[in-house]
């Protein structure tokens, strides 16, 4: 399908992102390791598939499909092995050194520059001037956009980065998750305040847990249970959404996970980049697409994914290089044809997700001179019809140790949510979660944007919810 790019398509990209997104946890250990950390050991690989007979049901062709795929025994954890596959690549040496020599920051101050560059180059002016130059000629009049500013409206979703530990290192992570990040892990003092500002904000109708792989954090269950009871005492319709990689489900400790997401009535949003294996695996790892199949099994036998069932199970594509995603509504109806004919999973939506000109896939743009390219993509496309949509005014992200942002994006590049304090008149200082007593508190401070964010408005725009025009 034209859907998802051929392996042929993907060497490049997949060759070339991988090394950033595990940089700076090489570095924080002090050690050199390679990137290819998603191979799966032998001992974990999954039956291969074979033909089956012709079924007469789709209950029944469901049923051969999860015996067709199917483990062929107890799973081992990913952890030892992606660790020892990071310890040998000779070109992420070269890039960790880049990074000891300028830091994380730097890289990031040279992301920001080519992008800039890139818009010199177009003639066109920072987005905040572009927004409000398009609703001028179009004559739109956008209520979130005060003098050159945008303002959040109430905030609806929490959105908590509780961790950057995970079993997994993949090329699509925008936050350079890896199983050597151990350190960044949301205290059980930040967990609880998190919390107590879910409650003290009443127009909060979502709690988003990311990472990372956020069930491998020590505080993942503690939030999840106690939300889920405060809610239900409360009468307070409140969605917990897990954006998990699937890989995870499958971990020895996490054996009862599936379980514990069904108690609490847990919103899934898996990570699948594609319905075809080979494609998967070309951008995620060998193995890792029936590894995921295995896990989207276990989660539709627990009742996730039927239209029969309030367990909500949806799934998320982003791009494998640089072009726009296709329709959300029809590469869902793909997705959902093949994978139930192919391997019988069954799922509600389908989320598409922009490649964001930030970190790994910046670093990639840049290499291969494309920053332009795709900034003039970007920039092209760009749909006055999403502006009302963006994330960042509905969402307030939290990051592990309790800064404040206005979307994910902004907390990967360090943007945080900043204004005067109290007992300041003139200083802007970065808020965290301790120097507020409700979300609402920061209606008042406008959206932190740049560059990147033209990556949040183009075609039916990006957000993490799925598309937004």
């Amino acid at each position: 399908s034209s859907s998802c790019l051929h392996p042929t398509q993907l060497t490049t990209i997949t060759t070339t992102m991988k090394h950033y997104a595990l940089a700076a946890a090489i570095l924080a250990n002090q050690s050199s390791f390679a990137v290819n950390a998603f191979a799966i050991p032998s001992s974990l690989r999954l039956s291969a598939p074979h033909s089956s007979s012709c079924l007469h049901s789709t209950r029944d062709h469901i049923e051969a499909k999860r015996k067709e795929w199917s483990l062929d025994g107890p799973s081992s954890s990913l952890i030892p092995e992606v660790i020892e596959q990071m310890e040998s690549d000779k070109e992420f040496k070269e890039l960790a050194k880049k990074i000891s020599r300028i830091g994380v920051d730097g890289m990031t101050k040279e992301e920001r520059a080519e992008r800039r560059r890139a818009l010199e180059d177009l003639g066109a002016p920072n987005f905040m001037k572009f927004v409000v130059a398009k609703d001028e000629e179009e004559n739109v009049q956008d209520s979130h956009i005060q003098n050159n500013r945008l303002y959040r409206a109430h905030p609806t979703i929490l959105q908590l980065n509780i961790g950057l530990f995970c079993n997994q290192a993949c090329t699509h992570c925008h936050v350079e998750s890896s199983p050597l990040r151990k350190e960044e892990t949301m205290s059980a003092n930040v967990a609880a305040r998190c919390l107590e500002l879910l409650q003290n904000t009443p127009t909060i109708d979502t709690l988003d847990l990311t990472g990372g792989a956020p069930e491998l954090n020590g505080q993942f269950r503690f939030l999840v249970k106690m939300a889920r009871q405060w809610a239900i005492e409360n009468g307070r319709k409140l969605t917990i959404i897990d954006r998990c990689n699937l890989t995870v489900l499958l971990e020895p400790s996490q054996e009862d996970l599936v379980d514990f997401l069904k108690e609490n009535s847990v919103k899934v949003v898996a990570s699948l980049p594609c319905y075809g294996e080979d494609n998967v695996d070309a951008q995620r790892g060998r193995g890792v697409f029936q590894r995921s199949i295995a896990a989207l099994h276990k989660l539709n036998e627990a009742g996730y994914g039927s239209s029969s069932s309030d367990l909500e199970l949806d799934l998320v594509y982003n791009p494998s290089g640089a072009f726009l995603p296709p329709s959300q509504e029809s590469l869902e109806g793909d997705y959902k044809r093949e994978l139930l004919d192919n391997f019988g999973i069954e799922f509600n939506n389908l989320i598409t997700i922009t490649n964001m000109p930030i970190k790994r896939f910046a670093d990639h743009l840049a290499k291969q001179g494309q920053m332009k390219e795709y900034m003039e993509l970007l920039v092209n496309n760009y749909n006055p019809q999403t502006v009302g949509g963006l994330m960042c005014l509905n969402t307030i992200s939290v990051g592990w140790d309790g800064s404040l942002y206005d979307c994910d994006f902004n907390q990967q590049l360090g943007m945080g949510i900043a204004g005067k304090s109290e007992e300041s008149s003139s200083a802007k200082r970065k808020f965290s979660i301790f120097d507020i007593d409700c979300l609402t508190d920061l209606e008042k401070y406008s959206v932190l944007t740049d560059n990147h964010c033209f990556g949040c408005t183009a075609g039916s725009g990006s957000s993490c919810q799925g598309a937004t025009a």
